[in-house]
C-alpha cells in the first residue's frame, strides 16, 4: 500500500547521513514519498543527498545565510532553529515529520516541529529524549525516541531503533485514519481540582452540542490549549482557571509563559475567562519552596503538592497582568468574577478564604480592564464553584457565540 503524503526527514547531513540514508532505504522499500532537510550549521560537500540543502533553509533567516555560518557552533545552532521554523512555516506539503540529532540537533528541530498543527505526526530521534522533554514537546504533539546510542553511524542498536523509527513514520502516513465522524463544534475549558465542580458542570450542560476539551492548568495544559486556538481548532475558549499565572508571576512550578492569552488575541476567538485558583500559587514539597516565602499561609494538598495562599498585592500584580493582556484581544471577550471565591479554599470559613487578596484583585482589574461592545467585565456574588456561576458562564457563552 503506497502513499502520497511527503514525509520530511531532517538532521544534518555533515554528520548524520549514514542514519539518515539507512531510514531513507526503508522507506523506499514502502514506496513512500520524503525529502530530506539539511539543518547543518557548517558548509559540506554532501549536497547532493539533500532535498534542500542547509543554505536554502538558512536563506529563510531574517539576516540571511551568514548569521548560521558565522563559525561559532552555539550562535549557529540558535539561528539555524530560527531559519529552520520559518521555512517548515513556509511549506504546504509537510504530512509528517521525522528529526534525527544529538543535543543541538534536537534543540534545533523541535521548535519548528511546535510550529506545526496539531494532528502532523512528529517524530524526533534523539539522546535526549530520557531526560526530561519538557521544552523539547512544549505543547505539541511531538513524540520523542530515545536514540540509546549516540547518533554516530549505523551499529547493532542504532539499525534496531533507527528501523522502528522508520516503521513508526511510515506507519503514521500509511495507515492514516480518515475521520467520517462529524465532529461538534470544539470548546477549551481550564479545570484545576480547586474547580472541578464548575467546570465539570459546564461541561455536561453543554456535552450535548459541543465536545468539550478539559485541559489541567499545569502550565503545559494552557499551552496545549492555545496551541489548539492558534491551529483553529477550538470554537470557542472558557479559560475559566487561570491559576497559571500566579505560578507564572511568583516563582510557582506550575506556570504559563509570557504568551498566555496570546492565541486569544491572534485567533480572536470567542473567549469567557475567570479566576479560577488565582488564590494559590503551587509548589513541590515544602522544603522547595524558596525561603522568601517561608512566612506564608500554606496548605498542603498532597506530599509532593504545596499551596501558598496569594496576597492582596500579589493579586493587584495579577489583575493588571490579565487585564492587560486580556485589553490587547479584538475578538469577543468576558471576564466574569465570581465574587464569592476563587477555588474550592477560598470561600466562606475555607482556608484561602481572603475577601481582602480578591477585592484587590477585583479593583485593580475594574480599573485596568478596557470594556467595550466586544470586551466585557461581569462580577457576581457567588462562588466560582456554585450552580448560579456556571449558569451565568452557560448564559454568556449562548450570547457571545452568537455572534
Amino acid at each position: 500500500m503506497a502513499s502520497t503524503s511527503t514525509i520530511y526527514l531532517v538532521t544534518a547531513l555533515d554528520t548524520k547521513r549514514e542514519e539518515i540514508i539507512y531510514i531513507k532505504t526503508l522507506l523506499d522499500l514502502k514506496n513512500l514519498n520524503y525529502k530530506i532537510i539539511d539543518i547543518s550549521t557548517q558548509l559540506h560537500q554532501f549536497n547532493h543527498l539533500a532535498t534542500i540543502t542547509s543554505e536554502i533553509v538558512a536563506s529563510y533567516h531574517p539576516h540571511g545565510k551568514s548569521a548560521i555560518f558565522c563559525g561559532d557552533r552555539g550562535k549557529a545552532i540558535v539561528a539555524m532553529a530560527d531559519a529552520f521554523k520559518l521555512f517548515l512555516m513556509a511549506q504546504n506539503d509537510v504530512d509528517a515529520i521525522l528529526g534525527l540529532g544529538g543535543s543541538g540537533g534536537t534543540a534545533l528541530i523541535t521548535p519548528a516541529m511546535q510550529s506545526l498543527a496539531v494532528g502532523i505526526p512528529k517524530l524526533m530521534v534523539s539522546t535526549m529524549a530520557s531526560g526530561n522533554i519538557s521544552d523539547y514537546i512544549g505543547a505539541s504533539d511531538i513524540a520523542m525516541m530515545y536514540s540509546v546510542t549516540d547518533i554516530a553511524g549505523i551499529n547493532v542498536i542504532s539499525r534496531k531503533v533507527l528501523s522502528n523509527a522508520a516503521n513508526f513514520i511510515a506507519g503514521s502516513v500509511l495507515f492514516k485514519t480518515q475521520e467520517t465522524i462529524e465532529d461538534k463544534p470544539a470548546i477549551g475549558l481550564t479545570m484545576f481540582g480547586v474547580t472541578t465542580t464548575c467546570v465539570q458542570s459546564i461541561s455536561a450542560k453543554l456535552h450535548d452540542h459541543y465536545d468539550c476539551i478539559v485541559f489541567h492548568a499545569t502550565g503545559s495544559g494552557g499551552k496545549a490549549m492555545e496551541k489548539l486556538a492558534d491551529s483553529k481548532l477550538l470554537h470557542a475558549v472558557l479559560d475559566i482557571t487561570t491559576t497559571e499565572v500566579c505560578d507564572y508571576l511568583f516563582d510557582g512550578v506550575l506556570a504559563c509563559n509570557e504568551d498566555r492569552f496570546g492565541a486569544i488575541a491572534r485567533s480572536q476567538i470567542p473567549y469567557i475567562g475567570s479566576c479560577g485558583a488565582l488564590d494559590m500559587v503551587n509548589f513541590s514539597s515544602p522544603e522547595t519552596i524558596p525561603e522568601k516565602y517561608k512566612d506564608r499561609l500554606f496548605y498542603q494538598h498532597n506530599p509532593q503538592v504545596t499551596l501558598m495562599r496569594t496576597t492582596p498585592e500579589e493579586n493587584k500584580k495579577m489583575a493588571n497582568w490579565i487585564a492587560n493582556k486580556l485589553n490587547q484581544c479584538q475578538g469577543y471577550v468576558t471576564f466574569i468574577i465570581p465574587e464569592g471565591g476563587f477555588s474550592a479554599l477560598d470561600i466562606e470559613g475555607g482556608i484561602f478564604w481572603s475577601p481582602k487578596a480578591n477585592k484587590a484583585f477585583i479593583d485593580e482589574f475594574e480599573k485596568t480592564f478596557i470594556q467595550t461592545p466586544k470586551r466585557k467585565l461581569i462580577k457576581t456574588p457567588h462562588h466560582i464553584n456554585s450552580p448560579q456561576f456556571c449558569d451565568l458562564i452557560i448564559n454568556e457563552f449562548t450570547q457571545i457565540i452568537k455572534n
